[in-house]
């Protein structure tokens, strides 16, 4: 021990206190137990440490004390994963406490009508684009165009609100989604120009794509655990709703052309613009909706936010046991584990200092930075595996499935083109002849056209094909399109789409009332399986009705590996990566989406060989790649 006397620092051993020590610096700190000097024993390896700290040599209290901090920060990341899987096993606890009833019911009627929102938005610019082409001049490029960004937009609104549902809400990143694709979907009706139109579908299918990753991520976390397989495959089912919607409205808008009206030459609203309209009132009415549906307790939790949380809990409790007749039952819960997460911290702290916009600033680069670790947290080592298996299943099923989509209506109009070429053959020799204020839909091809004026007509030289011209002249080209009079025959595209959507009725239906029962990797690899089998089939359609025959029934067995797959994407990741992990996917889902439309396309008229066998080898894969996949139907939403 020390003592100070007139200024000068010395140090005396004694006893008495119980501890031995020896002096050699006034002003060291107490030393513990085991650090204690050997001097009684006549040594003085500790003497020669101590001489040794003058030099830089760390003292054995620090190097103890490092090691002390080590194991408690690694104590502490055992406590924090400790206290998820605690939450966890509490939380599933409490749904079922609070039951499955009216308050799952009416969440899953809202959520729906966004799934069924985002189901029309894939078939709206199909349907518009033969009327659209005309009223707006499109070329075949600008076609090609429009039909691409849809899914583009989707993928870019996939990953964007799926990684901000994770950081931000579920309930909130939906709404702005919906409302996004509620004014830009009004706006696109009215756009009188290829551009605008073509810039406000692109916002519409941004905001859209945020619907499917935050339905089944939102809808999951209100559901126990032996409800979840059979209830989410049931919310399925509105995207199949959403194609019959679709072209059940398209049929029945597009082709009253006296649904619209005229401001002069300037501004046209034709019947497709009222058909635009009517397909965003699934996500108008979703919108409206979700305003009285409250965020997703779990993902509160998983913030810290227990009051909200549990007033949330237990509006659900009440809820569903007031309509079974049981409002005596009171909602017991008093206490939810809730672990703190440093991030929040960080932005509750920078919110106190600086201006609104730099406060701003740090707030949104501190989210991106957020979603972007969350993002890359997917290939972390413990997911790294899941992620890529579930990667690979995504691209298969999706690059197969939406190549194929669009291949079948294709090669039902290429099968209408060989029947009408093979039984009419018209040859016609003009002269002398005047068109004036005409209005051409097809091309003239290998045709002989002599001392002919074209006044005020449509025809640009793309439109002769292998024609002969003498002393014909062009004066006065139309610079826009009109639509006809005509009603044109489009029912058979409006009742293809119309059969593929419903056949899907019966796999949904199948798929939902057995993923608790078979398992949801038994469903997806023998769904994927299956339908590769059925892609065999493809080499008989010779026919138009052989066509849709097998369109149907492909349609109806790859629902079911559909409803798997979502199914298990939500169950394999922990509730901070679940929307995020969801967003990645379905991203990856709508490139192989845009791959698979332009390969298959590609090939229409030529042979049916390539398709078919892409289509079998990607099918094939996924669905063997699936049977790997971990079993997820008695896990613990994390």
């Amino acid at each position: 021990m020390y003592q100070q006397q007139g200024g000068d620092n010395f140090g005396t051993y004694r006893e008495g206190d119980g501890h031995d020590g020896y002096g050699y610096r006034a002003d060291y700190p107490p030393q513990e137990e085991d650090a204690a000097s050997d001097v009684t024993e006549g040594h003085d390896e500790e003497d020669q440490m101590y001489e040794g700290e003058y030099q830089g040599i760390p003292h054995p209290d620090e190097v103890k004390a490092a090691q002390r901090a080590a194991r408690a920060k690694g104590q502490a990341a055992r406590d924090a994963v400790s206290e998820l899987e605690e939450l966890s096993e509490q939380y599933e606890d409490i749904m079922e406490d609070c039951g499955h009833g009216k308050f799952q019911w009416t969440l899953f009627m809202v959520l729906g009508l966004a799934l069924m929102a985002d189901g029309v938005e894939c078939y709206v610019v199909a349907f518009v684009l033969p009327s659209a082409e005309k009223d707006l001049c499109l070329s075949n490029a600008e076609k090609g165009m429009l039909g691409l960004i849809v899914f583009v937009s989707m993928m870019v609104g996939a990953f964007l609100w799926g990684g901000l549902a994770d950081k931000v809400g579920r309930r909130r990143c939906l709404t702005v989604a919906l409302a996004i694709n509620c004014v830009f979907a009004f706006l696109s009706s009215f756009a009188q120009s290829y551009g605008f139109f073509l810039f406000f579908r692109l916002l519409s299918g941004i905001g859209i794509g945020g619907t499917v990753p935050i339905v089944y991520s939102y809808f999951s976390e209100f559901l126990q655990m032996d409800k979840r397989g059979e209830h989410l495959s049931w919310l399925c089912m509105f995207w199949m709703i959403g194609g019959i919607y679709a072209s059940f409205t398209a049929w029945g808008i597009i082709p009253r052309y006296g649904w619209g009206f005229s401001m002069g030459t300037e501004f046209q609203f034709h019947s497709w613009r009222v058909f635009v309209l009517v397909a965003a009132l699934p996500a108008i009415t979703s919108l409206v909706g979700l305003s009285f549906m409250p965020e997703s307790p779990r993902f509160l939790l998983e913030n810290a936010k227990h009051d909200e949380a549990w007033m949330i809990l237990k509006q659900v409790h009440d809820t569903n046991w007031r309509a079974k007749g049981q409002p005596e039952k009171v909602f017991t819960v008093t206490h939810i584990k809730a672990p703190k997460t440093a991030e929040d911290e960080f932005i509750e702290i920078q919110s106190a200092t600086g201006t609104a916009v730099q406060r701003w600033a740090v707030r949104s680069l501190t989210l991106c930075r957020q979603v972007l670790r969350n993002v890359a947290s997917l290939l972390s080592a413990e997911l790294r595996f899941v992620t890529l298996l579930m990667a690979i299943i995504w691209f298969c099923m999706a690059f197969s499935y939406y190549g194929l989509s669009v291949w079948f209506p294709d090669m039902i109009k290429h099968l209408q083109y060989e029947e009408y070429r093979s039984k009419v053959k018209v040859s016609i020799e003009m002269k002398s002849v005047k068109f004036e204020d005409s209005l051409f839909e097809d091309l003239f091809e290998s045709c002989t056209i002599r001392s002919t004026v074209f006044y005020n007509t449509d025809l640009w030289e793309e439109k002769f094909i292998n024609c002969k011209m003498e002393n014909t002249t062009f004066e006065h080209n139309k610079h826009s399109c009109y639509l006809d009079t005509v009603e044109e025959n489009d029912v058979l595209i409006y009742l293809v789409s119309f059969l593929g959507s419903l056949a899907v009725l019966p796999g949904n239906i199948i798929s939902a009332l057995f993923m608790e029962k078979i398992g949801r990797v038994k469903i997806i690899g023998g769904s994927m399986l299956i339908s590769a089998g059925c892609t065999f089939f493809l080499f008989l359609s010779f026919s138009q009705s052989a066509i849709i025959a097998l369109q149907c029934l492909f349609c109806g067995v790859s629902v079911a590996a559909w409803n798997g797959i979502e199914v298990v994407t939500v169950e394999l990741y922990p509730t901070s990566k679940r929307a995020t992990a969801f967003g990645v996917l379905n991203a990856l889902c709508k490139l192989a989406a845009v791959l698979g439309s332009t390969v298959f396309t590609s090939f229409v008229g030529i042979t049916k060989i390539v398709p078919i066998l892409l289509s079998f080898t990607a099918l094939m894969c996924g669905g063997l790649l699936a049977l790997k996949l971990p079993d997820t139907q008695e896990k613990i939403l994390q």
